[in-house]
């Protein structure tokens, strides 16, 4: 999928301060100023309390900056009520867990839940809800079912459904695999990347796995005390393994595997950050005969 040199988001020194006032006050973000270009997929990782989740729920409204601005496809979310109402539902934000959020009698209803918000005629909702329940992988019969009849990894698909049935310009996941086990992580970042090849929208995902993020992203954002400490390709990001490690973080475990065939004396590149690389690595030292 191109991207689009076309900016979707921009954020301008954006500062927010919890607490103001209190024993408690703590300056969340920091001065942050970025932009993401529509048909992007954005990584963003650090470390506990760096600030990851307030951003990304800045860039629907939910939370009004203390200083700065931010900007979907070139307007102010916070400009006027209209502009904050518009920017949630151009940015859908999927939370961490989901499916805690699941209330209604069916899923279908869950689905539906948001476009009905937003004011749609019937037979619209209804193609979106049945749209959405594609992308994820939810049948038909599942429609109709209890959302608490579904098993972990079905009800995380049928809250993000309930995202893209918005058909946000925007989707943003915040830890979108949390609490899975591999078939079901595996399962959530496919539909998710199947979901941007699609539609070519802008897709912006917080997570705690570099292995994920290394797989995911185009750019990856990483946020510490409330900075960015940098923001850049996949291949940059991860190639200075160093300075993640001093920052809590860490690198995919494939480059850990080929860092420590580098101390070993084996002449490995350690800038392989996907499965698919490593292959691809490791058929061509086989095939040199230098590995032992």
């Amino acid at each position: 999928m191109a991207i689009i040199n076309e900016k979707i988001i921009e954020i301008e020194n954006l500062t927010y301060i919890y607490g103001i006032g209190t024993p408690f006050e703590k300056k969340a973000l920091d001065g942050i100023s970025l932009s993401v270009n529509r048909g992007e997929m954005i990584g963003i990782i650090g470390h506990t309390g760096s600030g990851k989740s307030t951003l990304v729920q800045h860039l629907n409204g939910l939370f009004k900056p203390f200083d700065g601005t931010v900007k979907i496809d070139g307007q102010d979310i916070w400009e006027s009520k209209k502009t904050v109402r518009t920017a949630r539902f151009k940015v859908g934000l999927c939370f961490q867990y989901p499916e805690y959020q699941l209330f209604e009698s069916t899923v279908y209803k869950d689905i539906a839940f948001g476009p009905k918000n937003m004011g749609l005629k019937d037979d619209e909702i209804d193609k979106r809800v049945r749209t959405a329940a594609e992308f994820v992988g939810l049948s038909e019969s599942k429609l109709e079912k209890s959302p608490f009849e579904l098993s972990g990894g079905m009800k995380r698909r049928a809250a993000i459904a309930g995202v893209i049935a918005l058909e946000p310009e925007v989707l943003i996941l915040d830890e979108p695999t949390a609490g899975l086990d591999p078939i079901g992580r595996e399962r959530i970042i496919e539909l998710v990347r199947n979901y941007r090849e699609t539609t070519g929208k802008t897709v912006i995902m917080v997570s705690h796995s570099m292995d994920e993020i290394a797989r995911f992203a185009d750019r990856v954002l990483v946020m510490n005390k409330g900075k960015i400490e940098a923001f850049d390709t996949v291949r940059n990001i991860f190639s200075d393994s160093e300075r993640l490690v001093s920052l809590g973080l860490g690198v995919p475990q494939v480059t850990e595997i080929f860092l420590e065939l580098k101390n070993r004396g084996i002449n490995v590149r350690t800038d392989i950050f996907t499965v698919s690389e490593a292959k691809a690595e490791l058929l061509s030292l086989l095939k040199g005969g230098t590995a032992v």
